[in-house]
């Protein structure tokens, strides 16, 4: 067997498929994402109705994750199962979320001695970037503004930004962010 084996195995997938392209749609394994409190992808698969899904390998191991998450949901009550059938709760992702960063919260909160300042729609909200935390839900940059923190929808253009001041605004699911400060008047 050539040494070199690997890579051309890798280059053969290049020319064959144009490139190979991963996307990681969650940081935490399927196992987890049954019963853990946050907005995760097998919740968006709930949602979708699991289309698509094979019913060997992996497909029929999200298959099983799907109907053990659902029984979690209907313990929280976040939905109804209905014989094979699971019901779920209006704004589940959002809900799930805002648990999930409420307790977070609490946590950050007990270890710092800030106090937590929700994030409110299309309100701003600014701070030292401190630290990312890596959620159910996704990843999120905590702001400390000398008295409290907040915990915004973290984007990689504030990756290089930890200990220097940023500022966001919030609008639904979406984010924007400012680096830096700016002088008025």
């Amino acid at each position: 067997m050539p040494q070199d084996l690997p890579e051309r195995g890798r280059q053969y997938d290049v020319q064959r498929l144009g490139g190979v392209a991963v996307e990681l749609k969650s940081p935490l394994p399927i196992e987890r994402q049954t019963r853990v409190i946050g907005a995760t992808w097998l919740d968006q698969q709930l949602i979708g109705g699991g289309k698509g899904l094979g019913d060997l390998g992996f497909g029929s191991e999200v298959k099983e994750a799907l109907q053990q998450r659902g029984d979690f949901l209907a313990e929280q009550g976040l939905a109804e199962k209905r014989g094979q059938r699971v019901i779920l709760a209006r704004n589940l992702l959002a809900t799930l979320r805002n648990r999930e960063l409420a307790r977070t919260a609490q946590d950050i909160a007990a270890d710092t001695g800030l106090e937590h300042r929700p994030v409110t729609d299309g309100q701003p909200v600014a701070g030292i970037y401190r630290r990312s935390v890596m959620l159910a839900s996704g990843r999120y940059a905590m702001l400390d503004d000398g008295k409290g923190f907040s915990l915004v929808p973290w984007k990689t253009v504030i990756e290089q930004r930890l200990g220097q001041r940023v500022s966001a605004m919030v609008r639904g699911s979406s984010v924007s962010w400012d680096i830096g400060r700016h002088r008025g008047l």
